[in-house]
């Protein structure tokens, strides 16, 4: 007879290895759909800025946004419920098939991520009129969970999430 310690320990097993594959699931599907999907794309990338709509022009925008250009589209809208303005941007035109790739965009070669971050940095010079940084180095050696906490920070800089 097994132990209520073993039984307990084989179900959180299968939970852990049920949720490995669910999320599985998830991310082929998703890959799947942003390349068969057309309009990926054309997605609108968009932040909330907490200034008024007439603090935010499109011809003041701050310089991350100005060096795309003609490159991008800009939409600027009061956000819902009087919360500020609504920032959103986009690239004009298609962009390569390549783009779409999980490879592509693990690796920094989807041109949405610098766009996303130019748009998280124009968010915060609109704001406060500086981006902030984290403190590099942040501790004096470096340790597995400051790497693993690198690893993870560096990644959400390219997408906005981890």
């Amino acid at each position: 007879m097994a132990s209520p310690k073993s039984m307990t320990s084989g179900k959180a097993l299968a939970a852990a290895a049920a949720g490995l594959a669910a999320a599985a699931v998830v991310a082929a599907r998703r890959s799947t759909a942003r390349l068969t999907d057309p309009s990926a794309g054309d997605r609108w990338l968009t932040v909330t800025v907490n200034l008024g709509p007439e603090e935010v022009q499109p011809e003041k925008l701050p310089s991350p946004l100005r060096e795309y250009g003609d490159r991008i589209e800009t939409r600027i809208r009061p956000a819902p419920g009087d919360r500020g303005t609504e920032l959103a941007v986009r690239l004009r035109g298609p962009l390569p098939d390549s783009a779409y790739s999980p490879s592509a965009r693990l690796a920094g070669d989807d041109p949405r991520q610098d766009l996303r971050r130019a748009l998280r940095a124009a968010k915060s010079l609109l704001e406060t009129g500086e981006v902030m940084l984290p403190d590099t180095p942040p501790t004096t050696r470096e340790t597995p969970g400051g790497k693993l906490i690198g690893l993870l920070g560096r990644r959400a800089g390219g997408e906005g999430v981890l």
